[in-house]
């Protein structure tokens, strides 16, 4: 079973055995796929058109990483940013007072901070003292920005304000912040707009906020928040891996669009997903999808992923304006392994609520505590899997020495049903390669979700109505 319901692309390997399928339900899902049009919505996307129906725009983010023609050129060129990174990394950008700026701190919500945040920590080399220490503030809370502070010098310190629009709330309000900060450190007289750059469209709401022209560096329009880590958003990311690991990102990413595009539907690992991931929703009633990495690196992709796919399709209006008569995005959730074994993959066991699963796991070297992780991940999907039955309990509790009213007393809470469904998710290593790839997967998992259910994945309408309410 395992051999036959385990795909690949590359050396990332997806073991769907555990999921609640057999030879007729995939073939049902992948006449599914064929009636709704998936082959064409595949080209669609990758023709870049306007596949974004409701904003009238392709989604090329493929065009990023080289899968696809971009729709036009601009905001596409990150040479700029590219140029700004390796004079941060020289230590060629001096600060008001001319000392070296060494430490980047990027500004910026949902998209500009999940994407970049995520691959930076899973991404970063480990070291005690950094050239070019990155750190990210997302949230209006006043505690996040201090703290990055608190360990910040003004006179070596640059921010980097990422929003499109650059009328975020929540970003302007702690740039402002910032900007505070750095008077308040540098004095009135110094020239702050050294200790600025942005990566946004809006070139003159930048300037008025005092970031110099040729520190501001666009995205195409073309591009989705949550989908623009392989932009210039990425920015800050490419200071804290290097150039060289940001195109690795960028390669592995563009190898996950190649097969998506080009394999056939019944070998094709995001097909299968998001089939897969509908099946669940849709088929069999689960509400909700626990996304477990077992990686450190990895402990902030179920936040990464939470936009991904319920800002994505956590919608109910159809193409047509009408409303769809069946369930859309699941509610995602998860948190890093084996942490959550000790917190909360109790309820996975023994709860009342059933839980696909997504295990993910980079095999890594021979360290003996990397192959504990991936040993517990391994043990885990197979327990959830397998269960344990009452008489296994009796046999369990007996060979514990306990005497038959014990063992009567106590086997029936030691009953676990089984059955719960999980795919694994296999990587050689957490590196930036495999790590682009992975994230490619997940985009493409949400696309067919959203073209099958004939909802717009690249539109936010009521994130923009929360903004407007909170205005």
């Amino acid at each position: 079973r395992a051999a036959r319901l385990t795909l690949q692309s590359g050396a990332l390997y997806a073991d769907f055995s555990k999921q609640r399928i057999d030879a007729a339900s995939v073939s049902a899902l992948l006449q599914l796929a064929a009636e709704a049009g998936l082959e064409g919505g595949v080209r669609s996307l990758f023709n870049g058109e306007r596949v974004n129906f409701t904003e009238q725009r392709a989604a090329a983010h493929m065009a990023l990483r080289g899968s696809c023609p971009a729709p036009d050129a601009k905001g596409s060129d990150t040479s700029a940013a590219r140029s700004f990174v390796h004079a941060l990394q020289r230590g060629e950008l001096k600060g008001a007072s001319g000392q070296t700026i060494c430490h980047l701190v990027n500004i910026g919500i949902g998209g500009s901070d999940l994407g970049p945040r995520l691959a930076a920590e899973a991404l970063t080399p480990v070291s005690s003292a950094p050239r070019l220490k990155v750190d990210f503030v997302a949230n209006i809370d006043p505690r996040e920005l201090d703290e990055v502070l608190s360990r910040a010098e003004p006179a070596t310190t640059l921010f980097v304000i990422s929003s499109k629009s650059f009328s975020t709330a929540e970003t302007l309000a702690n740039a402002e912040a910032a900007r505070s900060w750095l008077r308040a450190g540098l004095g009135d007289s110094a020239d702050l707009g050294l200790h600025f750059a942005a990566v946004s469209n809006a070139v003159t709401a930048a300037a008025a906020f005092g970031v110099v022209a040729d520190r501001v560096f666009p995205l195409p329009e073309w591009v989705g928040g949550r989908y623009s880590v392989w932009s210039a958003i990425g920015l800050p990311l490419m200071a804290a891996i290097g150039e060289s690991a940001f195109d690795a990102f960028l390669a592995g990413a563009g190898a996950m669009d190649a097969h998506f595009r080009d394999t056939p539907f019944d070998r094709n690992l995001p097909v299968w997903m998001g089939l897969i991931g509908l099946w669940n929703t849709d088929f069999l009633g689960f509400e909700t999808l626990g996304v477990l990495p077992y990686a450190h690196g990895l402990r902030n992709f179920p936040a990464w992923l939470q936009q991904l796919e319920m800002e994505s399709n956590g919608k109910r209006t159809l193409r047509d304006g009408s409303t769809t008569a069946v369930a859309t995005s699941p509610i995602v959730w998860g948190g890093v392994g084996t942490v959550g074994q000790h917190a909360f993959h109790q309820l996975f066991y023994q709860g009342t609520r059933g839980v696909p699963l997504d295990f993910i796991v980079p095999v890594g070297d021979d360290n003996p505590r990397q192959c504990g992780l991936v040993d517990n991940a391994f043990a885990q999907a197979a327990a959830l899997m397998a269960g344990r039955d009452l008489d296994t309990a009796r046999a369990a509790l007996r060979q514990r020495g306990m005497d038959q009213a014990a063992v009567e007393r106590l086997a029936p809470h030691l009953v676990s049903p089984g059955n719960q469904p999980s795919t694994t998710l296999l990587m050689p290593q957490l590196d930036a390669f495999h790590l682009g790839q992975l994230m490619a997967l997940y985009e493409h998992k949400i696309f067919v979700q959203g073209w099958i259910w004939g909802i717009n994945p690249f539109d936010q309408y009521g994130v923009e109505l929360g903004k407007d309410m909170a205005r």
